[in-house]
């Protein structure tokens, strides 16, 4: 298709239509120490590079700076972090984003030009970690990184296209999980019965906490209203303890539906009773030394637990307990499998466990649901079944 052109004057701009059959439009910035300055945005339809082309006219009358067409992936990465992904992400998240980018990104595609970046500079970026012994689901996240990076870039104009959503990610064999059945669940808080983190664990097992939501309980908010209410039986998840930057430190939960009350079994509120009369003692016990946060679980000295040692010592209660070896998460896993292997509804597990999407919960328990089905086909088969 021949070029299309339509030439303004100075300080308005002009757009046409390039052999790739992008569209182009271009702003006139005048002459700058006697070189002709123009900057340039690009459309995939003629609108879309009016639009950006409007935009970038309001904001040069505004007297905003234009962004740079020589503008590098590394430049915009660091401006992404900074304006974009820090205000809109959890910290732990952000602080992930950064590593990926110092890391990965930065040094691999850091020097290419952000308008000339290619499908084939992400594939060959995505080749050369995966040969490099990144596990597939590590260059996974560096895709979808790049990806949300420059999605905002094509909000702001910067790019065309988003040439990470034109490479597919590389396959990964999803670990099938391996909660604790019934026996071993039984077994294993046999083995952790008068433990001082006995409640912690027969809490998550119960209702299915994440390590991070268990680790951030408090006995009640800032106003003094009760998070965990042992007359009433109820538990309730506002916060999230994570390490940042070295630091412990309490975060909104992961998503909104994962603020949510819980009713607690017996067994945990019994669990919780027993820990808070041990809490009680060892604050005692530590007279000066105890550092009141209001936390839950602690150290003897009422500071927050270190996610790393909690895990350390429920995987020596499992050796200790002859059971094989599991992540703490799997503890959560249990809880959801147990629940459905009795006849839970999905949705009902879904609120449990603060998933965004029933299709998350689906899909992590199908196994699951596999053998609910199953179960229920048989029922129904001894129920109306021709017998011989």
């Amino acid at each position: 298709m021949a070029n299309q052109r339509g030439r303004r004057g100075h300080g308005e701009g002009s757009i046409y239509q390039a052999p790739d059959g992008r569209w182009v439009a271009v702003v006139d910035q005048g002459y700058v120490d006697g070189k002709r300055k123009r900057k340039v945005y690009y459309g995939t339809t003629r609108k879309e590079a009016a639009e950006r082309l409007k935009t970038a006219l309001h904001d040069q009358a505004a007297g905003l700076p234009l962004p740079s067409e020589r503008l590098t992936v590394g430049q915009f990465l660091d401006q992404w972090l900074k304006d974009s992904a820090k205000p809109s992400v959890r910290p732990k998240t952000f602080s992930s984003y950064a590593q990926l980018v110092r890391i990965h990104l930065g040094p691999a595609l850091g020097k290419i030009l952000l308008a000339k970046l290619s499908p084939q500079d992400v594939q060959a970026f995505m080749n050369q970690k995966r040969e490099a012994g990144l596990s597939p689901r590590t260059v996974q996240y560096l895709r979808a990184v790049l990806r949300r990076a420059l999605g905002q870039a094509l909000k702001w104009g910067l790019v065309a296209r988003n040439v990470a959503t034109l490479v597919d990610p590389p396959k990964s064999k999803r670990t099938e999980i391996q909660p604790l059945d019934a026996t071993q669940a039984t077994r294993f808080l046999e083995a952790v019965r008068g433990d001082r983190l006995e409640a912690l664990y027969a809490v998550v097992l119960a209702v299915g906490l994440r390590q991070g939501e268990a680790l951030g309980l408090r006995w009640q908010d800032d106003e003094g209203k009760r998070l965990v209410d042992l007359e009433a039986g109820t538990l309730t998840v506002r916060h999230a303890l994570q390490r940042i930057d070295g630091k412990l430190q309490l975060v909104e939960p992961k998503t909104e539906k994962s603020r949510r009350t819980l009713a607690l079994p017996a067994f945990a509120i019994d669990a919780l009773r027993a820990h808070r009369v041990r809490q009680l003692e060892e604050r005692l016990a530590a007279g000066s030394l105890w550092q009141e946060q209001g936390f839950v679980f602690t150290t003897s000295v009422g500071t927050p637990l270190d996610a790393r040692n909690v895990v350390r010592y429920f995987q020596a209660h499992l050796a200790r307990a002859g059971l094989p070896h599991k992540r703490f998460h799997d503890l959560r896993h249990s809880c959801a499998s147990l629940l459905l292997a009795q006849g839970e509804q999905l949705r009902d597990i879904m609120e449990l466990l603060g998933h965004s999407q029933i299709s998350l919960t689906a899909d992590l328990y199908a196994h699951v649901l596999e053998a609910s089905k199953r179960r229920t086909a048989a029922r129904m088969d001894a129920l109306l079944g021709t017998r011989q």
